[in-house]
């Protein structure tokens, strides 16, 4: 069961994709920042691909774990060839925001006034004597 935790640890954290924007998982650069610390090994995927196979030999002794060995067994696999294509894990970092100047929010105010009711639903009824 530690390695269960072990792998879950490691997998949780997202990598940011070459192109477009990746979503933070919740509570992910907690994570991020101990899979820093660790620096390139956390970071190659070939180490991956050996710590998910180093994982699968000891649970591929008992039938009751077979199912899990094979999927690490097939994580590992994932991890090889990703590493053999030259990707590796890369964490999320926030840009920080910019705050716009407020000279170049505003570019031209607008030419029309805001909807209003009609003049005679603006009127107020007049209110009724003795109540």
């Amino acid at each position: 069961s530690a390695a269960g935790v072990f792998v879950c640890l490691l997998e949780y954290p997202r990598s940011r994709r070459k192109k477009g924007s990746t979503m933070e998982r919740c509570g992910q650069r907690y994570m991020t920042a101990v899979l820093k610390v660790f620096g390139p090994l956390t970071r190659n995927y070939y180490v991956r691909a050996i710590l998910h196979a180093a994982l699968a030999v000891p649970a591929g002794f008992l039938l009751s774990t077979i199912l899990g060995t094979v999927c690490l067994g097939i994580a590992s696999g994932i991890y090889l060839l990703a590493a053999v294509r030259g990707e590796e894990w890369r964490p999320i970092e926030q840009k920080p925001r910019e705050r716009p100047h407020m000279g170049d929010t505003i570019k031209q105010p607008p030419s029309n006034p805001p909807p209003r009711p009609p003049a005679d639903a603006r009127k107020r009824p007049p209110a009724e004597p003795g109540g």
